[in-house]
């Protein structure tokens, strides 16, 4: 199916796309909806994504597969082009853009670990020994849900 081919630019359609990137045909409209993937449209109207899209999609495949909201991954893949093959300068910039977000996400998981470990550990399961975190439930005030651990707030 390649309506061009030059190299990396070659025309796949969906179902190529989708059984070489696992990604379900779905996922490949809402990834292109929200402008995480571009695609071209043949005469027959049929979706055709450049076959350096493949790499793209494998990305966000795999980051939302890690739970990395897909917010994240379109901001960490914002320096790769999707009109053009990108270059390797390109995909430099994305990498350091990733390893910023996974490293925050590294951050968060492991600050929820021992958060888990501190509230968990004393081993009485009550809100008793929360007035030692959230003296006089003062957290309430700011909402619903597990307030300090959801804003970053380090425990006292």
């Amino acid at each position: 199916m390649s309506d061009n081919n030059s190299p990396g630019q070659e025309l796949l359609g969906i179902g190529q796309v989708s059984e070489r990137t696992g990604a379900a045909k779905s996922a490949l409209h809402y990834y292109e909806d929200i402008g995480l993937i571009h695609s071209t449209r043949s005469t027959g109207n049929q979706r055709r994504y450049p076959r350096h899209m493949l790499r793209r999609i494998s990305l966000i495949s795999v980051g939302s597969k890690l739970g990395i909201p897909l917010a994240d991954i379109g901001h960490a893949l914002e320096p790769v082009p999707m009109d053009t093959i990108p270059s390797e300068a390109d995909w430099k910039r994305a990498s350091t853009e990733w390893k910023r977000v996974l490293e925050h996400r590294r951050r968060a998981i492991e600050e929820l670990e021992d958060r888990l470990m501190g509230c968990i550990g004393c081993g009485c399961l009550s809100m008793e020994a929360c007035s030692l975190l959230n003296p006089e439930d003062a957290l309430a005030s700011q909402g619903a849900g597990a307030r300090r651990l959801e804003s970053g707030d380090s425990v006292s």
